[in-house]
């Protein structure tokens, strides 16, 4: 097709803005209540609902790249994996200083239109739902699972069943690290040399511990050194983990500087998600105090439990926990160097 030909694009008709600037209806102009605060109230609303929407246009970008059976590690797909996991970050940096906008409406502009909402509330966001699905948060992970979905509709409960079903994101990156080549006996360690590699960088990693870290150990030992596929009770294969921790370790050799930028923006989604519901809960204990929710939970107790345990890439962030110094960390075989560095 010419695109001379095309018809010519009107701004407000691409933008649909006919739709998006009367989808504003508030419920106290319908009870003749005066409420000034319920129109920015749901304009607040509608702007989170449209960022989550990038979110999970970004998400689905990356989750197509890691369905791959094969991923070059300094590939045009890892940098635009990268790159899209760092504008999620942006946005949810975004999302956390919109608060600040909110805020602006005091508890008694809340109470002005509050009772006319209920039992809808921010918990009944589906697409809030499948970001963290699609991440990789579990249902049998979720905090207060028997009300987790109790107040959707029988089509948005199945929306969210069916996002929980697909392959997410913390397992697709599971079984991509445990792909990785660099640790395999058979590759560039002779015998069984990556085990005593272990070995000795557990003796090196014990002899800086103090007395009260000494029970990092029993973790260390199940994670680097037993002979299990999964850890018990966690999500990330013993390949993985090790594998995350090698990149971690030599991240400024070439080929590792894209992974490592991936597992560091992954946990920056992590903290950028956490940052996000404190400041939620500082918001609804400053508006509603000891209340219960608009939809029935414990409003701020329950906002608490979920931030707490809803950290998805947790095992990755406390590899930090295992690392050394770069002087004490043990050398690579010359092959393996040759093969993460620059190709002459």
């Amino acid at each position: 097709m010419n695109l001379k030909d095309r018809k010519p694009v009107y701004y407000s008709e691409y933008l649909q803005l006919d739709k998006i600037l009367n989808a504003q209806e508030p419920e106290s102009d319908k009870e003749h209540i005066r409420a000034d605060d319920e129109m920015l109230f749901i304009i607040i609303h509608q702007s989170y609902e449209l960022w989550f929407k990038q979110i999970l246009h970004e998400l689905n970008i990356v989750r197509n790249v890691f369905l791959q059976a094969s991923i070059q590690h300094n590939s045009p797909d890892m940098y635009n994996s990268v790159h899209r996991l760092k504008r999620i970050c942006r946005i949810l940096e975004v999302a956390v200083m919109q608060m600040g906008v909110l805020e602006t409406m005091t508890p008694l502009d809340f109470l002005d239109f509050r009772d006319l909402l209920r039992p809808a509330s921010g918990f009944q966001s589906i697409q809030f739902k499948i970001i963290e699905a699609t991440l990789g948060l579990h249902y049998e992970h979720r905090h207060g699972k028997a009300y987790y979905l109790s107040q959707l509709t029988p089509q948005d409960v199945e929306r969210v069943k069916k996002a929980e079903e697909h392959r997410s994101l913390r397992s697709l990156l599971d079984e991509w690290l445990a792909r990785m080549p660099f640790l395999q006996s058979g590759n560039y360690w002779e015998g069984d040399n990556n085990k005593s590699f272990w070995s000795n960088y557990r003796e090196a990693y014990s002899s800086g511990l103090s007395e009260g870290e000494m029970q990092n150990l029993k973790i260390f030992d199940s994670i680097f050194i037993e002979d299990s596929a999964y850890p018990e009770g966690r999500a990330f294969s013993a390949a993985a983990a090790r594998n995350a921790m090698f990149i971690m370790l030599y991240r400024d050799q070439p080929l590792l500087q894209l992974p490592y930028e991936l597992l560091s923006t992954l946990l920056e989604v992590d903290q950028q998600l956490s940052m996000w519901r404190h400041r939620h809960i500082h918001m609804v204990q400053r508006t509603i105090g000891k209340r219960v929710g608009t939809g029935g939970s414990t409003g701020a107790e329950y906002l608490r439990g979920a931030a707490d345990s809803h950290y998805i890439f947790r095992e990755l962030s406390e590899l930090t926990s295992f690392l050394l110094p770069r002087h004490m960390l043990p050398t690579l075989p010359d092959a393996l160097r040759a093969d993460l560095g620059y190709k002459q």
